[in-house]
């Protein structure tokens, strides 16, 4: 009896069907990764689910998609992390939504934008690799290091 339940959960958690994601270490470790917000991970994580090798620019993270599919609630919260990963570079906005049924599409920073019709982006101006390049407008490891010589002197 034990080993039906130990087969049953084994299979559970290795289902064969299951897909995987697999984020760039050189994405994690990226400055910009590291200062994103708890929501804006969760988002960029969630598109990523969505991402296929052959639909970067076709990602949806409409509040009605995202309260369907991914279980987010606050319409405010998700903009927010849009937002911050858009600033950040690693989403691109590459389709402007409208009212009154038309969901905004994003795409990947990380990946080459892909052959998708009706495109508001060109793949000249995809700003891939974006995320590399952002700076904080002050982040304590750019501030130079006092001197504790002249800290002490000066007590």
């Amino acid at each position: 009896m034990a080993r039906a339940k130990k087969n049953t959960y084994k299979s559970l958690r290795d289902d064969p069907s299951g897909k995987i994601i697999a984020v760039p270490h050189y994405v994690l470790n990226s400055l910009a990764y590291k200062s994103l917000s708890g929501n804006a991970v969760r988002l960029f994580i969630d598109l990523f689910m969505q991402y296929n090798r052959a639909n970067n620019g076709k990602l949806i993270a409409s509040i009605n998609f995202m309260e369907k599919h991914r279980g987010w609630t606050s319409s405010t919260t998700l903009n927010r992390a849009i937002k911050e990963l858009i600033d950040k570079g690693l989403i691109a906005k590459t389709v402007q939504g409208h009212m009154p049924n038309k969901a905004s599409w994003y795409a990947i920073c990380c990946f080459a934008l892909n052959d998708i019709p009706d495109l508001d982006i060109t793949p000249q101006e995809f700003p891939r690799g974006q995320y590399a390049h952002w700076k904080p407008l002050s982040h304590p490891l750019s501030q130079p290091i006092a001197n504790p010589k002249v800290v002490n002197a000066k007590l």
